[in-house]
């Protein structure tokens, strides 16, 4: 599985990985009491800058992450079947838009809301996801680095979307119940097989879905400053 350009992308990845660390900017913005506020102390414009950066680099990360899975554990033919099999991805039956037509129609409104709502379907597969890797016994640690820090920056992102819907929308936020939802039900602990392609598809929908978020903030950002030459 071309182990040697594996692990030179793994030692080049262990050089430039603190970087990543230290270069995203924290989304946090609380009051001392430890609630959300309406971050009087940052404009909207830097908010959603800081968010939009946050979303990049979860989708780089997420890329990243899926691309080192695959060499380790999904040879060609295990990804052509994956294909051919359909696996569904999770947020499948969210009713976000999907064709070009349908983004370029919805609101601001829905656009962050249909961001809100992919980053809290994924929050709970993702723990999951980091459970079910400590449990493989050669998961190399970049991997398992990567996935908890997408993880932990996703919460962070959640944030920092709540507090931009507060101050551009002066409203409330939709949350999800994944239980009422049943969008991430794996109770039962499945075969060896079975579950490096269930975390597989994980990885695959997930980075997806992050360049999703990505690709509506930065729409977002462009209706700001040139609204009628967003595409």
């Amino acid at each position: 599985m071309h182990l040697v350009s594996v692990m030179q992308r793994g030692v080049w990845a262990v050089l430039l990985w603190p970087n990543l660390l230290t270069s995203s900017i924290p989304l946090d913005c609380r009051e001392e009491q430890g609630g959300l506020s309406r971050c009087p102390s940052i404009s909207q414009e830097k908010l959603l800058d800081r968010v939009i950066q946050h979303a990049e680099l979860i989708y780089r990360v997420s890329e990243e992450s899926c691309s080192l899975y695959e060499e380790m554990f999904i040879p060609l033919p295990l990804q052509m079947q994956r294909n051919q099999a359909g696996f569904s991805c999770i947020t499948k039956t969210l009713p976000i838009p999907s064709s070009r037509n349908e983004i370029q129609q919805i609101s601001d409104k829905w656009l962050l809301h249909s961001v809100l709502m992919l980053v809290q379907s994924w929050i709970e597969p993702l723990v999951y996801l980091q459970t079910s890797l400590d449990r493989y016994d050669a998961v190399p640690d970049m991997l398992l680095n990567k996935t908890k820090w997408v993880s932990e920056k996703l919460i962070s992102l959640e944030q920092g979307v709540v507090v931009l819907i507060r101050k551009m929308l002066d409203e409330g936020t939709l949350t999800i119940d994944h239980s009422d939802q049943g969008l991430f039900q794996y109770d039962v602990q499945p075969e060896m097989l079975e579950s490096v392609m269930r975390d597989y598809t994980i990885l695959s929908c997930f980075k997806k879905d992050a360049h999703k978020m990505e690709a509506f903030l930065k729409l977002l950002k462009c209706r700001q400053t040139d609204k009628y030459n967003c595409s």
